[in-house]
């Protein structure tokens, strides 16, 4: 042995515990599992009883004693949208915490979302759970239903491919008949919006291409009704405007002037001033040849209408057999507009509807009329109906054969029930609108419409003033109603003949 020896058995006899230590120290081995035992089920009993902790433990330690800081456990395989506050209704995209801080819970693909406030819960365990359809005990369930829309049930709780629970499907629900009951959440997220149904007019216009022309009661033709020579003609052209009475043309006519000169042979005699009343001579002539008892060589022919002269085609010199147009002269003080009606706009138009016109050369300016005729026949090449609209001109702006853009306003002139067109699902049979009765609840209900006008349909049936039409995302809605009716459908039970009619129909 060296000389270390007797140093190293020093040490060793001072480590070694003496009698008293010893039994300390053994006894602090077994006390110590047992006080952290109790600690923490002293936690759990202050989480489950929701007892407030010493302020001066760490936040994280009282979230772990009291069972707040627990997460709920992911579903496999499906992402996170977002993360939300475990009381109130704040929503964050990446993970966050509470001011306490506690963590914000994970929403996952499939669950669903409600934007309404709710209270915090009572206990620890209810704070921390996800929002997830849970089982209400106070209605009876009926089946469940796939929660991705599929038409798959079932009468006992399960999970899809992807790990989503059914939804259970409640009797009440069940009862509402055709009401559709969206959560709050998804209404949000798929843009429901919803207008209330008013009274108001329904108009639409039919816009349609149209041409100026003369009214054809408002044209005449100067003519003689015997054979006549022009022996002189006014200095009035084809365009000129002139008025009742003014002298156009004189003519010489051998007929004209036999007859004037047995009236001046035989006054008094009616057959003799009738006669030249039939060949056309005017009064003032007539009486002016009994006045001087003269007979003229020529007979003045004069404007019967103001108006505009259309046509010229008398000339000096010429020879005018009976009947021969001379001058034509219209009346443009008020036209007409024909307008080409295509013929699924026909049965919207009506006599009397107000009517604006509009021409190219006055751009900027509009005229208003009406329709005055609706012509009982349709072009069997265009599909039209012409349409007869008066139109006063006082000031002479507007002529025949002018191009002009006619639009008709047709519709109801009463007040109306109405709603927006968007609200009308027309399925080609039959019209139906999604009536918002509030707090998620939709009812698909059918309607009978009438006019529809710029941007609303007259309803005549199933909506009544003051109800709430969904106007978008009312397909989605329809689809709900649809796949509702279906599983409903699918989950009816069996009548109990129906099995016997299976074993009548099975082979032997």
């Amino acid at each position: 042995m060296d000389q270390t020896t007797p140093f190293h058995l020093a040490r060793q006899r001072d480590r070694a515990p003496s009698g008293g230590r010893a039994k300390a120290w053994i006894a602090g081995l077994v006390l110590l599992p047992l006080a952290v035992a109790g600690g923490a089920l002293a936690g759990l009993r202050t989480g489950e009883a929701g007892w407030p902790l010493p302020s001066w433990l760490p936040s994280s330690v009282s979230s772990l004693l009291a069972g707040r800081g627990t997460q709920p456990s992911a579903a496999a395989g499906v992402p996170i949208l977002y993360y939300r506050d475990p009381d109130k209704a704040l929503y964050a995209q990446a993970p966050a915490k509470t001011p306490d801080g506690r963590d914000y819970l994970p929403v996952h693909l499939g669950e669903d979302v409600d934007f309404e406030l709710r209270p915090a819960a009572a206990k620890g365990a209810e704070a921390n759970a996800t929002y997830a359809a849970r089982p209400d005990e106070t209605r009876k369930i009926l089946y469940y239903r796939n929660p991705m829309g599929l038409p798959d049930t079932s009468p006992v709780p399960k999970k899809d491919s992807m790990g989503m629970d059914y939804i259970p499907v409640y009797e009440g629900e069940a009862e509402e008949g055709n009401t559709v009951k969206i959560s709050p959440g998804k209404v949000q997220r798929t843009g429901v919006r919803s207008e209330r149904a008013e009274r108001r007019v329904v108009s639409r216009a039919v816009r349609v291409p149209g041409t100026v022309t003369l009214d054809e009661r408002r044209v005449t033709v100067v003519a003689t009704r015997s054979d006549a020579y022009v022996d002189h003609v006014e200095n009035v052209t084809t365009g000129d405007r002139v008025r009742k009475g003014q002298p156009l043309v004189h003519v010489y006519s051998p007929e004209i002037n036999a007859a004037a000169a047995q009236l001046i042979a035989n006054p008094g005699f009616d057959g003799a001033r009738r006669r030249l009343q039939n060949l056309n001579v005017s009064e003032e002539v007539i009486n002016e040849m009994e006045r001087i008892r003269k007979v003229p060589m020529a007979i003045t022919w004069t404007s019967p209408r103001d108006g505009l002269v259309l046509q010229r085609t008398a000339v000096e010199g010429m020879k005018a057999a009976a009947g021969d147009t001379l001058f034509r002269i219209g009346d443009i003080s008020t036209l007409w507009v024909l307008a080409d009606v295509p013929e699924y706009d026909l049965g919207s138009v009506k006599v009397g509807q107000p009517v604006s016109v509009r021409v190219r050369s006055l751009p900027g300016r509009s005229f208003t009329g009406k329709v005055g005729l609706i012509y009982p026949q349709v072009n069997t090449q265009t599909r039209t109906t012409r349409v007869r609209i008066e139109l006063p001109n006082p000031d002479g702006v507007l002529l025949p054969d002018m191009y002009a853009d006619v639009e008709i306003g047709t519709g109801a002139t009463k007040p109306v029930v109405a709603v927006p067109n968007d609200a009308v699902i027309d399925t080609g049979a039959r019209q139906v609108v999604l009536v918002d009765k509030g707090e998620g609840r939709f009812e698909p209900r059918e309607v009978k419409v009438g006019a529809r006008g710029e941007g609303y349909t007259e309803i005549r049936e199933g909506v009544q003033t003051g109800e709430r039409v969904v106007t978008a995302a009312n397909f989605l809605i329809d689809a709900e109603s649809n796949l509702k009716a279906a599983l409903q459908s699918m989950a009816a039970p069996k009548s109990p003949a129906e099995p016997q009619v299976q074993a009548e129909d099975k082979p032997q």
